[in-house]
């Protein structure tokens, strides 16, 4: 393993590039773990990253009861979408709220575990991190109902 050289940010003589410079060349050298864990490059490299989802959506509903919530809300949207008379374009907004609504619930689990790994400890700053992701996810949430609503008010 390289052993890791502190910085003296204080020193008069180290400019900002070269701050940059050592930084980046030790960040990513062929072997650093982050390197090794990427693997290769290319097609297998796309295969191991839709790998990587999936177990991310395997985690996410496993560990995650609001994300199982929105999943099973955005499929019974989803088959309300295929039998309802819209238009095409109000198809197409609704499941593309219903999306955002699915990625606004990865991303606040994803905040969420980071919080959780860093401390279980109750701290401000972690409150207001969970908050504001449950927030994000109201949000995304309001606006799938807005525009329910809107698409529904033709039939009235």
């Amino acid at each position: 393993m390289n052993k890791i050289t502190p910085i003296n940010l204080e020193n008069k003589t180290a400019s900002h590039s070269s701050i940059k410079q050592v930084a980046h060349n030790s960040a990513l050298t062929p072997d650093s773990f982050a390197e090794s864990a990427k693997g290769k490059t290319g097609f297998y490299r796309i295969i191991k990253a839709a790998g990587y989802s999936m177990d991310g959506f395997k985690a996410a509903y496993k560990f995650e009861a609001a994300f199982r919530q929105v999943v099973w809300l955005n499929f019974a949207l989803f088959v309300a979408i295929a039998f309802m008379p819209f238009a095409m374009s109000i198809k197409m907004m609704l499941v593309i709220a219903s999306f955002l609504s699915l990625i606004v619930e990865l991303i606040n689990t994803g905040i969420e575990a980071c919080v959780d790994h860093t401390s279980t400890a109750k701290h401000p700053l972690a409150k207001i991190a969970k908050d504001v992701g449950s927030a994000a996810q109201f949000l995304s949430l309001f606006l799938l109902t807005v525009l329910w609503l809107m698409a529904l008010s033709v039939f009235l």
